[in-house]
């Protein structure tokens, strides 16, 4: 394994049993209001301390984007953190929520780890070398047609501005699949597309740390990802397709007419 996946992995795995500890006490967590619909709780500060003190042990040179406490200045090397994607489904019991951890140097994905700590499930991939499930090699569906297809999505719940943008994809995607699920957690929709649990997966307005891994995960196991403009702007811009090559191109045009200026 890579020294710097063996890092994220390590990471990753002290922030799962660090959040899988106070599954138990929820109730008795301190929760901050973030924004609309945008929650943190003090496990989420917790799990990304944990995962940045054992980046910083290994490379106290890098740079680091966390969720919670923003920017890290360093070198060319940045982790890009979410330590508790999924903190609604954790703070309601709900068990969908999982640790995401990339890697960019120069701004090109290098290292991904996602880690479902209620499964047990480490989501690991490196950039030439696979995608992995628990050191399998996992790759994306071989499905060809939107009929029969599972599709994830996520909601644009944080604001209402693309609402109807949104609704509008979403009555095109759902017209021949076989449904489309809304599980709450970007970072394993993402995974899930990687194993072929999902034959492919959007949505609005993903922050970085929501996806990096994720996109490098699907990648990797011989998927695409992109933005609305069939761009590589997702990062950047928060709007993201990916499944299997023809899966992808198929949400594309199904998704497409719908896309406002606003979310090119």
């Amino acid at each position: 394994m890579h020294p710097m996946l063996n890092i994220a992995v390590r990471a990753a795995r002290n922030a799962g049993d660090l959040i899988q500890r106070s599954a138990q006490n929820v109730d008795k967590l301190t929760i901050d209001h973030k924004s609309r619909n945008d929650y943190a709780s003090e496990v989420d500060r917790m799990a990304e301390q944990e995962i940045i003190k054992v980046i910083r042990a290994a490379f106290p040179d890098h740079a680091i984007l966390a969720e919670e406490s923003g920017e890290h200045k360093g070198n060319d090397y940045i982790w890009v953190i979410d330590p508790l994607d999924g903190t609604t489904n954790f703070l309601h019991g709900f068990p969908q929520y999982a640790v995401s951890i990339a890697l960019k140097h120069k701004n090109k994905l290098e290292i991904g780890v996602i880690y479902d700590p209620v499964r047990d499930e480490l989501f690991t991939a490196e950039r030439g070398g696979g995608a992995m499930l628990n050191n399998r090699r996992i790759r994306v569906t071989k499905q060809n047609s939107m009929r029969g297809a599972l599709i994830g999505t996520g909601f644009p719940f944080k604001t209402m501005d693309h609402i109807e943008a949104y609704l509008g994809m979403f009555k095109a995607v759902s017209a021949d699949t076989a449904g489309i699920r809304r599980a709450g957690a970007a970072a394993l929709d993402m995974a899930y597309v990687a194993c072929g649990r999902l034959d492919a997966y959007w949505e609005i307005g993903v922050k970085e740390w929501d996806v990096a891994a994720g996109v490098l995960l699907v990648q990797e196991a011989g998927g695409v990802a992109t933005d609305f403009s069939f761009n590589d702007k997702y990062l950047q811009s928060g709007n993201i397709i990916a499944g299997n090559p023809r899966m992808h191109q198929l949400m594309y045009h199904a998704i497409e007419p719908h896309v406002t200026d606003r979310l090119k």
